[in-house]
């Protein structure tokens, strides 16, 4: 049975209610998402080894990369639950969500095989050397070999929770698993606790996962009978039209996010020729400028549910102005946060590490990342519709021009001009322009709604 609250908080509920009510608890839960990968950096970084921070940051487009897993069945499988419940097709919200759930099981298991298998191959593709072999590879020893399964769970869950419109008890579940993680970070990490470094860091991670799957886990047993999530094994069945429904949309978002972990690579291979020192600065300027970034994401991720429902029952009117209000809001966020971080880089890159080089480096790191960020937030709301609305094609075109067109080629030529310094900007300058092509194709999709709607 449907919980008849969710359906009226996707109808009724006044828009920017709504907005707040699914956009604020996903944001919250990114947000400590954010705090939990800053508390890796930080209790590292007290360590006061660079190799141990480098580590880390060496090690993160691996974790990225379960990310590429999360979006194909966490973004294809929600977006098709809360375009069916749009439709009252709650046969294919069951069994888009068993979809899911197992393939991301499955997923998480060949993962951490594959990693342990090619283990060295891995650890050299990823920059490390022989001053930072040993340390990468103990970090991901926890976070992949043993945690890639409950790591991958844990946010596929969160999605197909907050499809049905809970998105509180989806934030809730990411945020015990990360303040279980912040809680043993210094424990594992530091020389009065186990003195692990990063592997400390790792352990943690992956114990903190575990504890995130079980609550979901515990929710979805006490709900039993009044929520749409299914993990049945009994509704596991391929039909052709979930199959494609969850494709079309997971593919695009699972390229896109492995377009990331490539970019994400070849910058950490730049930054790598500089010394570990650079590679440090880099992770932690990358780590900073996460919050706003997670922000953004929680924002355009917390309103899908609303925009699929809204897009499938064919309520123009009530999508149009879920997408205005939440640009307003997060771009002004955006502008606000970005002249805090420009004025403050030195300030917050020294709060990670006493270390007068790294600090130098980090923030002017961060002078470049931070200006993308009233951009990028258009451009993630905008990738968020195409996802809600099923246009996988749409989306997967602004994730080649975002890595393979701009921002990859950005990296070889800024690096090229201004050496080391230069990387920083790359993601400006994509996103720029992608904000610019993301208004056009935006208006373009409502302009061809509302004709649709007046035939």
């Amino acid at each position: 049975m449907i919980d008849e609250k969710k359906t009226e908080l996707f109808e009724q509920t006044p828009i920017p209610k709504a907005v707040a009510q699914l956009a604020v608890p996903t944001i919250i839960g990114c947000l400590v998402m954010v705090i939990y990968n800053l508390a890796d950096t930080y209790f590292v970084g007290m360590v006061n080894d660079p190799v141990q921070n480098a580590a880390v940051t060496l090690a993160a487009p691996v974790l990225l990369a379960f990310n590429a897993v999360n979006n194909l069945f966490g973004v294809g499988s929600s977006s098709m639950m809360s375009r069916a419940l749009g439709r009252k097709d709650y046969q294919t919200v069951y069994q888009s969500s068993a979809f899911g759930f197992y393939c991301a099981l499955i997923c998480g298991l060949l993962f951490s095989l594959l990693y342990t298998m090619f283990r060295q191959s891995f650890l050299t593709l990823l920059g490390a050397n022989t001053v930072t072999m040993d340390a990468t590879g103990a970090y991901l020893k926890w976070t992949v070999t043993c945690g890639a399964i409950p790591a991958i769970l844990n946010v596929v869950l969160g999605y197909l929770v907050r499809a049905e419109g809970s998105a509180l008890h989806a934030s809730i579940g990411t945020m015990s698993g990360c303040l279980l993680n912040i809680v043993l970070d210094p424990f594992f990490i530091l020389p009065w606790g186990l003195d692990m470094g990063a592997a400390g860091a790792g352990c943690a991670t992956f114990l903190a996962n575990c504890f995130a799957c079980a609550y979901f886990f515990v929710l979805l047993f006490i709900k039993r009978g009044r929520t749409c999530v299914c993990m049945n094994p009994k509704m596991l069945k391929v039909h052709k039209e979930v199959v494609i429904g969850v494709m079309a949309v997971g593919i695009p978002a699972s390229i896109q996010n492995l377009l990331n972990v490539t970019g994400m690579t070849i910058l950490n291979n730049f930054t790598a020729a500089f010394g570990s020192d650079a590679v440090a600065a880099m992770g932690i300027a990358q780590k900073i400028n996460m919050v706003p970034l997670y922000a953004a994401l929680g924002i355009s991720q917390g309103i899908m549910p609303l925009i699929s429902y809204n897009y499938a029952s064919k309520n123009v009117k009530r999508l149009k102005e879920g997408i205005f209000f939440t640009a307003k809001i997060s771009v002004g966020f955006m502008i606000c946060m970005t002249i805090g971080y420009y004025f403050s880089a030195h300030m917050l890159v020294g709060a990670f590490m006493k270390n007068e080089q790294i600090i130098y480096y980090g923030s002017r790191f961060l002078h470049g990342m931070c200006l993308s960020l009233p951009f990028l937030c258009t451009d993630f709301l905008v990738v968020g519709v195409f996802q809600s609305c099923g246009m996988g094609k749409e989306s997967l075109i602004f994730a080649i021009l975002r890595k393979i067109v701009l921002e990859i080629p950005a990296l070889f030529v800024l690096n090229m001009l201004f050496p080391l310094y230069g990387l920083a900007y790359a993601q400006t300058v994509a996103e720029v322009v992608l904000a610019i092509a993301a208004t056009i194709v935006l208006s373009r999709l409502l302009k061809r709604l509302e004709e649709e709607k007046n035939i």
